[in-house]
């Protein structure tokens, strides 16, 4: 029998207990060092504080996977994490305070007292538990005695990729190479125990666990694999070398087919609702905006330039879906005949238009372009799917025609109203090529946060009138 690792966030439990242990704590010094030491749950309102915090941290740890490769962490990095871990859940209690009009009741002291000593009590205990667990991994009692089967030409690439980590659930005890006699000497550090011949013999005899089969051993490595498995062994069959493929692997079955999917980044489920909840609400919100805006500018540009006040555009999607893109009209109803007129005085170097004082702007054009606000419709797409608030800019299509092949990346994700280059200084890019690192960049290292943070910088960017010009 063998043990499945645990996945996703309850992996692990034990921190989040340990976080929620010490959020607790915190709560009970703060308290007690504020009001001479009291107890913290004799007080209603500070009570109901303690439990939002708690759920404040589930949520938080259920959205950011904050515990995320922690035992690899050092203690600087562990830091790092702890601190954005508690100012999260901090930020998320101050918010329900405000949202409920209380935050006056409470004691701005205890508060951030509170604040510090989570912050301590949560890093030393993420720092004692991790030592604790790796203090049992590497106890050999604990682990499962695992063989590998492999041919001498891979052998040495096969250790190498995990035999010698410290901290797994298994010890490489034996070697069986299977195309030569090597028993009796050893392969960095481990003993050859068996020839393909004598190998069932060794499995009567001795303690073998679990058998990791190379996948370039020979063909009939699933025959051997279901032999093993009679005998009561724990069977791993390396299928493919993964070095050479993105970070972002899950292994998922297709049919009767086990398979490696593999992409620039794979975000799961929760995420994605969140993700695209935010869009929905953000949606809503940007066209009761957009509303407004019709209102006042509508007349202007129907004074201006005689034609429709929306210009309806196609757009490329993700991985290159065609879309109807909306805006305010900002240029004259002749801009797109025009542009080629034009394209000498492009700035932007490679795939993109951008020029400086575009004469085919109508007056109030350059007002609406300078803070964003002929961009407002698009929030139509948004609400629809075609769109996401953040992402990277939808190019047009006989900009996708240019496109070399690693252009496209940019368009592995749906495109969204702003995105990683807009807040990066977009009026001084003037390098194609920068936007398409900015835009993968983003792709590749994608998190609900990410989203939030861009977020908040596209507000100041557009408050600040740097929109496109």
């Amino acid at each position: 029998m063998y043990r499945e690792g645990k996945s996703s966030w309850m992996k692990h439990l034990d921190f989040t207990i340990l976080d929620i242990l010490m959020m607790e704590l915190a709560l009970i010094g703060a308290y007690a060092w504020r009001f001479d030491g009291l107890w913290l749950y004799d007080e209603d309102i500070y009570r109901r504080i303690a439990f939002i915090a708690l759920l404040m941290d589930i949520c938080v740890v259920f959205f950011t996977e904050s515990y995320t490769g922690i035992l690899r962490r050092n203690k600087y990095q562990e830091l790092r994490h702890t601190i954005a871990h508690c100012t999260i859940v901090f930020g998320g209690v101050l918010v329900y305070m405000y949202a409920t009009q209380t935050s006056v009741v409470y004691s701005r002291q205890m508060l951030f007292m509170f604040l510090i000593l989570f912050v301590c009590f949560s890093y030393v205990g993420r720092v004692f538990l991790k030592r604790s667990i790796r203090r049992r991994k590497l106890q050999d009692k604990n682990k499962a005695k695992m063989t590998v089967v492999s041919d001498s030409h891979s052998i040495d690439q096969c250790l190498y990729e995990f035999a010698h980590d410290k901290y797994t659930e298994f010890k490489v005890d034996g070697l069986v190479i299977v195309d030569k006699d090597m028993r009796g000497q050893e392969i960095q550090g481990f003993p050859v125990v068996a020839t393909a011949d004598t190998f069932m013999e060794y499995l009567r005899t001795n303690v073998v666990d679990e058998v990791y089969i190379n996948g370039n051993t020979r063909t009939s490595s699933e025959a051997l694999a279901a032999q093993l498995i009679e005998l009561g062994v724990t069977v791993h069959v390396g299928l493919i070398n993964t070095k050479q493929m993105a970070s972002e692997r899950r292994i998922e079955y297709f049919g009767d087919y086990i398979v490696m999917t593999s992409s620039m980044h794979i975000a799961n489920a929760r995420q994605l609702f969140v993700k695209r909840t935010m869009d929905i609400v953000g949606g809503i919100v940007g066209l009761l905006l957009t509303a407004i805006a019709f209102l006042i500018f509508a007349p202007i540009i129907k004074i201006q330039s005689p034609g429709p006040v929306f210009f309806k555009q196609v757009r490329i999607g993700k991985n290159g879906r065609r879309f109807n893109f909306y805006k305010f009209r900002s240029m004259y109803m002749d801009a797109e005949q025009r542009k080629a007129e034009l394209m000498a005085e492009n700035e932007m170097q490679g795939n993109m238009f951008k020029m400086e004082n575009d004469p085919r702007i109508i007056p109030i054009g350059h007002f609406m372009r300078k803070y964003s606000i002929d961009e407002l419709p698009q929030f139509w797409n948004v609400l629809k799917g075609d769109m996401s608030l953040v992402g990277t800019r939808p190019p047009t299509e006989d900009e996708f025609e240019q496109y070399e092949y690693h252009h496209k990346a940019r368009l592995g994700i749906r495109p969204g109203l702003t995105g990683m280059w807009q807040v990066s200084g977009r009026s001084d890019i003037t390098d194609f090529e920068d936007v398409v690192a900015l835009d993968t960049e983003y792709i590749a290292k994608w998190t609900l946060g990410l989203d939030v943070m861009i977020l908040f910088k596209t507000i100041g960017v557009v408050l600040m009138g740097k929109g496109s010009k």
